[in-house]
């Protein structure tokens, strides 16, 4: 695989779990490294402490770019957008997820477990972590975020 990051982490809440887990498997399995923020068994947490674990993470450069899945994305996004520097983005198609980093420069991609099936999750995860940033006219805008 030709990700364009190296440094990966990836967290959820109780309804992104199994997404979660499949998700860092799958990458796993193609020989990625990906940091686990939790949670780490099925039980009910409050997504946003996941959600600003991860993205401090990102803010202290410690990963390169993370992977947040919730029921729907939204409430993780949302939580993770609050922390300066971050740029959470809720995918839920080809389209979305390629224009989440070409344009916004998205460091965060936030799926929903309840709303977007297990092998679409698979396929927008791999084309978040291949799209490049075109900067350019995008770069003045992502500046004034």
């Amino acid at each position: 695989m030709n990700f364009l990051f190296k440094k990966i982490c990836i967290a959820s809440d109780h309804a992104g779990y199994n997404l979660k887990e499949q998700i860092k498997n799958h990458l796993i399995n193609k020989y990625v490294s990906i940091f686990d923020l939790g949670p780490y068994q099925n039980k009910s947490v409050d997504y946003p402490d996941y959600a600003k674990k991860l993205a401090n993470r990102l803010k202290k450069q410690k990963s390169d770019i993370g992977i947040l899945v919730c029921g729907s994305g939204t409430g993780m996004a949302i939580s993770a957008n609050k922390i300066k520097g971050i740029r959470a983005a809720v995918c839920y198609n080809a389209t979305s997820t390629r224009l989440s980093r070409q344009h916004n420069n998205a460091n965060i991609i936030a799926l929903g477990s309840r709303l977007t099936k297990k092998s679409l999750s698979l396929k927008l995860v791999e084309l978040f972590l291949k799209t490049k940033f075109e900067g350019g006219r995008h770069l003045k805008r992502v500046k004034k975020i």
